[in-house]
């Protein structure tokens, strides 16, 4: 993974604007690596799509009850810092995404101060009762 910023061309898009040319580009260097027969058996995006479906929805069940299980018990008090605590705020909100779970901004703001320490719980009431 630490190579994927040394890459020679366009990473593709989430979107996959890019997947034509990426191919093109994908074969090229993996020919220059002597990797060309890596990719030959499926040349089709339908069929790419359907191979990495098949290989990786499993993952979906066991990624989502894991995920659910973290934001269930995510608490601001459990890190160090603020920078700590939104690293795993976003990526346990990436996790259900990913799974077709809806995190809004409404929810994170809910999860965060409902996980303030009991010492701070007035801070929850007045940002409660002002509609942040």
């Amino acid at each position: 993974m630490s190579n994927l910023s040394k890459l020679e061309f366009v990473a593709l898009d989430i979107s996959g604007k890019n997947y034509l040319s990426w191919v093109l580009d994908a074969e090229i260097h993996l020919a220059a690596k002597g990797l060309g027969n890596t990719i030959t058996q499926v040349k089709d995006p339908l069929e790419l799509w359907t191979v990495l479906k098949e290989k990786y929805d499993h993952l979906k069940a066991t990624v989502l009850p894991r995920a659910r299980y973290e934001w269930m018990h995510l608490r601001l008090q459990d890190f160090k810092t603020v920078s700590e605590y939104n690293s795993a705020v976003f990526r346990i909100t990436s996790q259900l995404k990913l799974c077709g779970e809806v995190v809004n901004d409404e929810d994170l703001l809910e999860k965060t101060l409902t996980t303030f320490h009991a010492s701070n719980i007035v801070l929850h009431q007045q940002y409660h009762e002002r509609g942040f």
